[in-house]
């Protein structure tokens, strides 16, 4: 869990992170949140609390719609309803892909654009679709949902997830130890073959992931992020060998291929963003 002070103009007073132990349940987690807030209005009282958070989000309810069994007892959590009514100052709420291509679009790697794509690869693979500085949530609150794409009798994400290619390596490695991506990265460097051509397995899933979303979506750009956007001078030419093999030519003329600017920031920068839009209004 990362946590801070923002400024009105979203420069960062101060942060920090604790273990989340998301195991221990949403109510566990709730508390956690609660003391964080109250260790923090020490230096002074918010003008409001911003969360980005795993799982679909209501974000007009500030509530948790349907969250992994990865978090116990987590879908429905009412987190802005529950903070309003104890801190008595506005609170939003918005997933954390959501916040993370929120805080590229507007001052990252897609700023500027018309219409972005921001993907994290990681554990799973999570989008973020926007237009005109504004997260798509879709009908029901799930647009950008890439990662249950049907591919290959699978998915994208099991196919093409950072975490699928560390357990891949270790099965063919056998099975001795656990294998950060990292790790594999460094020996794919080295041209171990293994690695090497599992991370190419990875970089042609990816390709072809991209390029079907484009070919929906059309965007100017999309952006990487996640822990593979510390591996962006090894894996950018590889993915855009990848993208022109099997994206349109008209499309790949203009649809850029970013990686991710803010890097562990970018989460809690969207959640600043996301709250100014939507007081904005007010």
């Amino acid at each position: 869990m990362k946590y801070g002070i923002v400024d009105e103009e979203g420069a960062f007073l101060k942060k920090s992170a604790m273990d989340t132990r998301a195991s221990e349940g949403g109510e566990a987690i709730a508390a956690k949140v609660e003391n964080i807030v109250e260790k923090l209005r020490k230096d002074g009282e918010p003008e409001g609390i911003c969360i980005s958070t795993a799982g679909m989000v209501d974000t007009e309810e500030g509530k948790i719609l349907y969250s992994a069994p990865l978090i116990p007892e987590y879908t429905g959590m009412r987190w802005k309803k529950r903070l309003e009514d104890r801190y008595r100052v506005p609170c939003e709420v918005e997933n954390d892909v959501n916040c993370a291509g929120l805080a590229e679009y507007i001052s990252g790697a897609a700023k500027g654009s018309h219409a972005a794509v921001c993907l994290t690869i990681g554990t799973g693979i999570g989008g973020c679709v926007l237009l005109d500085g504004k997260v798509y949530h879709g009908a029901g609150g799930s647009a950008g949902e890439v990662g249950y794409m049907h591919m290959d009798g699978s998915d994208f994400q099991t196919l093409g997830a950072a975490s699928i290619l560390c357990r891949r390596v270790g099965e063919r490695k056998g099975g001795t130890k656990a294998w950060t991506g990292q790790q594999v990265f460094e020996a794919a460097k080295k041209q171990d073959p293994v690695c090497l051509q599992e991370v190419d397995e990875m970089v042609d899933v990816l390709a072809r992931g991209i390029s079907n979303i484009c070919c929906v979506l059309d965007p100017e750009v999309v952006v990487l992020g996640g822990g593979i956007m510390a591996q962006a001078d090894f894996l950018k030419p590889r993915l855009l060998k990848g993208l022109e093999k099997y994206m349109n030519p008209v499309m790949a003329k203009h649809t850029k291929l970013a990686f991710a600017h803010h890097g562990n920031d970018a989460g809690m920068l969207g959640a600043f963003y996301h709250f100014c839009q939507k007081h904005m209004k007010k």
